[in-house]
């Protein structure tokens, strides 16, 4: 069905296109998506992309970028416990292993397994906004980027002074941070350290988190270059998290740590995005707490890499170029020592027809791993923007990724890999519409996907192990909508935000009795998010959350903010769950009933 419409739409797009005569030539201001080789605005952009704000980030009811992501609707965190502790990552019903992570454009995922991504998320005060890119992203991004990316960009500089901020709440939960930023004619830099912890909402919930992050800009009169080192140490107690719920006890300590050099120049018609950079994840994890002898795992991974994208104008359009070039290592007492070595080439060319109203985007992925040998990943964007309204857009490809070395290597008792695993793949297909008004802007997106060689932990009988295995054919199709009104109420500006995803997973040729991970989906995932103000100097922030899952378990949870602000202090207090719903995200890990958080933030200038 969507590849019979993407078709039509390659053959009608130009004539419908050149029947447009009245385009408006005022430009939006707006983001530009600067994490791929070819600068997009977002409103010339022929995937279906979320821009979260700072702005936002920071009248939400979030503490933590995961419970950003929460609040997106065909976004799926799997969140164990509070805090940001512990979470997992999953994108229009894809695997925790099937979404990439990137933070200002750097891929940040780990080799060991999906389930460490979210350990390298940064503190909420540095982040400037935050790219969801939902659909095929083989092409742009390379393997992982399955079902999609994520990309974490970061605040190129703060006002000059410090801020302070106090957090207390239910289960004893304490926070404290300093944010530091500092401007000089050459420099500037950015400065933070935070620390939160709790006793937990249930026994054995404690954590005890540490994010420390650096961000300087050098040479910025000329050419800049931007240095980013971030570190983030979890310790918890995983009271249920893995495995069964029965193994109350387990305890986990991770470290997370990425530096990152990058700069951009143009010379001519040419631009250039150079990058460097090093990440390294640590995870440490104990069956019983108080008793390591019992069963202690350890695992160190680095990924070295380095990344130059390039775009060139001409009179033919822009054309893009890459290269990716990465050594992962791992060191591990179950998975044993590893490497592995990948190269990717990336080429794609924006052709503008049609008065620039009709753009097609071709492209091409070229990957070699070292054990998994070479792939091709070719896809294509085309987007037409018919009047200043409204926007008909298009994509498709084919997407791929190789196991983790969880995947191939890793034994337990309740758990065993298969180091004969074949990579995932996929073909991908979206069609979307875009309305623009003045203050309300809707948009609509179906898509489908076909996989083959599924990976997926699966089991025939309750007692048996967990086993990696490619299990099957899987299709899911769906349909996205969202819209944002924006509008006046006691003279003050008001935000509204429902997004809405519905999928339906189709399996092939075999029928599982067990599966932990992919056929877990959201089946209808609905959001809303109210940002309105009572007086100019006090935001309400309201979050509703609804979630029924392929399994048919359903919930709703409804979280709100409030604010007060001024220059020098800001006080809120944060209710999260607040009609006490009763509700698991994930392996039967309860969460909170209603609980709260005060908070006080000082800045000085």
């Amino acid at each position: 069905m969507i590849l019979r419409l993407l078709s039509f739409l390659l053959f009608l797009a130009p004539l419908l296109c050149n029947a447009q005569k009245e385009v408006s030539e005022e430009a939006l201001k707006e983001v530009v998506i600067t994490s791929t080789r070819i600068d997009i605005p977002f409103s010339k952009n022929s995937r279906t992309i979320d821009v979260i704000s700072a702005n936002d980030i920071e009248q939400s009811t979030a503490t933590t970028i995961s419970d950003v992501l929460q609040q997106i609707t065909g976004v799926d965190i799997r969140r164990r416990g509070t805090g940001g502790s512990q979470a997992d990552l999953y994108l229009r019903g894809g695997g925790f292993d099937q979404t990439l992570l990137l933070i200002d454009g750097i891929k940040v995922e780990d080799p060991q397994t999906g389930h460490h991504s979210l350990n390298v998320l940064l503190p909420i005060e540095v982040v400037e906004r935050i790219e969801v890119v939902k659909g095929p992203a083989a092409r742009i991004f390379g393997q992982n980027a399955f079902t999609g990316a994520i990309n974490i960009v970061t605040k190129k500089k703060l006002s000059n002074g410090v801020s302070f901020k106090l957090q207390a709440g239910s289960f004893d939960q304490y926070s404290r941070s300093i944010t530091f930023g500092a401007n000089f004619k050459k420099t500037h830099h950015i400065v933070h350290f935070s620390q939160a912890s709790s006793d937990g909402y249930r026994y054995n919930t404690d954590y005890q988190n540490t994010n420390a992050f650096i961000k300087s800009t050098f040479n910025k009169q000329a050419t800049p270059i931007d240095v980013v080192a971030s570190f983030s140490a979890r310790d918890f107690g995983a009271n249920g998290f893995y495995g069964s719920s029965s193994a109350i006890d387990q305890y986990e300590e991770t470290q997370a740590s990425l530096v990152g050099v990058s700069t951009v120049f143009n010379s001519g018609n040419w631009v250039f995005k150079p990058k460097l950079f090093w990440k390294r994840n640590q995870d440490m994890y104990l069956f019983v707490r108080h008793n390591p002898s019992l069963y202690r795992n350890f695992h160190i991974s680095n990924k070295l890499g380095a990344e130059l994208n390039a775009s060139y104008t001409s009179k033919f359009g822009v054309s893009g170029l890459g290269v990716d070039v990465n050594k992962v290592t791992i060191s591990s007492k179950n998975l044993g020592d590893r490497n592995r070595s990948s190269a990717t080439l990336f080429l794609e060319h924006k052709l503008l027809l049609a008065n620039d109203q009709l753009d097609i985007t071709p492209g091409v992925a070229v990957n070699h791993f070292s054990d998994f040998g070479t792939h091709i990943f070719p896809g294509i964007d085309i987007g037409c923007q018919f009047n200043k309204v409204f926007r008909l857009y298009a994509n498709a490809g084919i997407t791929y990724r190789v196991p983790t070395y969880t995947d191939l290597y890793y034994s337990s008792s309740t758990t065993v890999g298969d180091e004969n695993l074949l990579p995932e793949s996929a073909i991908a297909q979206e069609l979307g519409g875009v309305l623009q008004f003045q203050n309300i802007r809707f948009s609509m997106a179906i898509f489908n996907r076909d996989s083959e060689d599924l990976i997926d932990y699966i089991k025939e009988n309750e007692g048996d192990r967990w086993k990696a295995t490619n299990f099957a054919k899987l299709n899911s199709q769906g349909i996205e909508l969202n819209t944002q009104f924006t509008f006046s109420m006691f003279n003050l500006n008001q935000k509204l935000h429902m997004g809405y995803t519905y999928i339906q997973d189709d399996i092939k040729q075999v029928n599982v009795n067990y599966s932990r991970y992919s056929i877990n989906s959201l089946k209808h995932h609905f959001t809303t998010n109210a940002s309105l103000k009572i007086h100019q100097k006090i935001p309400l922030s309201i979050i509703y959350k609804f979630a029924e899952r392929s399994t048919g378990d359903s919930y709703s949870v409804v979280d709100a903010a409030i604010r007060y602000q001024t220059n020098l202090v800001s006080f809120s207090l944060i209710a999260n769950n607040i009609f006490n719903e009763s509700y698991s995200e994930t392996n039967l890990v309860p969460m909170p009933k209603s609980n709260f958080l005060l908070g006080m933030n000082f800045h000085f200038f």
